[in-house]
């Protein structure tokens, strides 16, 4: 080694110390951070996810990373998910601040809002929806009457070329906006499939590469061209088609009779005393944003996948359609009370959630104190990335986590199994609000679907490499 090399191993020796001397004792363990660029060379932009693997399985369910600017801590396993989330539920339940989640939503609405705004702005969510039917048999049956559209809409299709993408979409997206709107759109709705499209370009930009870059650079990246760029523009589109439903409901709502959220929304407006919780009408446009976008997107994508695997593995499609004959039969349409007496069904609907686990991060979080997980220090302020692949493909709780396999969810006699492990709407005080919702839709859809169709690959191909994932911020089926 030269003179010149010698100084420059002195140097970085000097800064790893600086840096170890300077930052606060008993952090969590983690990769070597590099000067500048802290931990970047330790993420692959290829396969990210399975370099967040390799760090949860060398240094345990808490770990420390230098990513966007800023010192961070991976949070992976359901043990380190419980006691952060539920043992210090209200020390976790803020969301972390960064550069894109800043320009997006500046931390209004429903997923980016932290403190008293968003507790009240969640109680306001959680109590209009259950007053519209949330947990009801009145909302199970707005979500029946809507997969008589979808299979209608599929049959009337079969034999022609067809992208059933949209038809999908719109099924879902519909369930939100009766609730929010108070009315349905029609699945050849040019206009209602450009505002789909455009709530999907918002939603994927946090994890595409002009997301990441953004995070890393705003300034510089702000003034370049790129995908950004199209999801700033796309998300005026949005707020713009929002404010009108809005207006609408402004001008012929009545208060004694309230249709839906939005009208629920602005008698709140009008008679809040609480200043800071913020109930103005760009929260409620904030708000409906988060409400349209993630209650379309996770569910969509997840039928979709749905669909795949049925095509994939024939033999667990030809077990759902045999137990679907043999409760339901072809004369009538699914209900939430047949759910037990399918357990295998149920189970695919769970394995399938599972295995697509198609939010493998959910929202960053921060701590509002100084705190402990699993005996380590996370001091105020930091940012939380919560791991959710890691407790979906543990394999200590599933005996083949890389593979699809209902039987994770059956017991020996073939009987339901519920795990207490299983969370892909996470857990806490920040878990996903529309939960059940979610699980309905995703029954009954999917039940419908088995009841009237079989998947397949088309004639002469095979289902392989296309079911490899393509992760943005959540994980879809290409």
């Amino acid at each position: 080694m030269d003179m010149q090399g010698i100084l420059v191993f002195l140097g970085v020796v000097l800064l790893v110390k600086y840096l170890s001397d300077t930052r606060p004792k008993n952090l969590p363990p983690g990769p070597l951070q590099l000067p500048i660029i802290g931990n970047l060379l330790d993420i692959s932009f290829r396969d990210p996810i399975r370099s967040f693997e390799k760090i949860y399985e060398k240094y345990g369910g808490v770990s420390t990373l230098y990513l966007a600017n800023q010192d961070c801590v991976l949070l992976s396993g359901y043990n380190s998910f419980k006691e952060a989330f539920v043992e210090q539920g209200n020390i976790f339940s803020d969301r972390a601040s960064y550069p894109l989640n800043d320009r997006l939503s500046r931390g209004l609405g429903l997923i980016s809002s932290s403190g008293h705004m968003w507790r009240q702005q969640r109680r306001f969510v959680l109590s209009t929806l259950k007053n519209f039917g949330m947990g009801k048999k009145i909302l199970e049956n707005s979500v029946l009457q809507e997969s008589r559209y979808l299979c209608e809409a599929l049959h009337s299709h079969q034999g022609l070329p067809f992208d059933p993408h949209h038809t999908l979409t719109s099924a879902v997206a519909n369930i939100i906006c009766s609730l929010v709107f108070g009315h349905r759109f029609e699945y050849d709705d040019h206009y209602f499939h450009k505002i789909l499209q455009y709530s999907d370009e918002v939603f994927q930009l946090p994890m595409t590469s002009w997301g990441r870059l953004y995070n890393k650079f705003p300034t510089l990246v702000s003034w370049l061209p790129g995908r950004h760029q199209t999801a700033f523009t796309n998300l005026s589109k949005l707020k713009r088609f929002i404010q009108e439903e809005i207006q609408k409901h402004k001008q012929d709502r009545n208060p004694d009779n309230p249709r839906d959220y939005i009208d629920c929304y602005l008698e709140e407006i009008e008679t809040c005393k609480d200043s800071q919780a913020e109930f103005t009408e760009e929260n409620l446009v904030w708000c409906v944003v988060d409400l349209f976008g993630a209650g379309t997107e996770t569910t969509f994508n997840t039928l979709r996948w749905a669909m795949l695997y049925m095509a994939k593995y024939p033999s667990v499609q030809e077990k759902v359609q045999a137990e679907i004959d043999q409760v339901i039969g072809q004369t009538r349409p699914p209900s939430m009370d047949d759910r037990s007496q399918m357990p295998y069904t149920y189970a695919v609907t769970h394995e399938i959630q599972r295995f697509s686990n198609i939010v493998p991060f959910t929202p960053p979080r921060v701590a509002n104190e100084d705190t402990t997980v699993a005996g380590y220090l996370i001091p105020k302020g930091m940012m939380i990335l919560p791991f959710l692949n890691s407790i979906l493909q543990d394999q200590n709780e599933f005996s083949t986590p890389d593979e699809f396999n209902p039987e994770h969810f059956l017991d020996e006699n073939g009987r339901f199994v519920k795990k207490e492990n299983f969370i892909p709407f996470s857990i806490g005080k920040r878990m996903c609000p529309g939960e059940q919702l979610a699980r309905m839709e995703l029954f009954i859809f999917f039940t419908s679907l088995m009841q009237r169709f079989t998947f397949h690959a088309p004639e002469g191909q095979t289902l392989g490499c296309t079911l490899t994932p393509h992760l943005q911020l959540i994980y879809l089926p290409i």
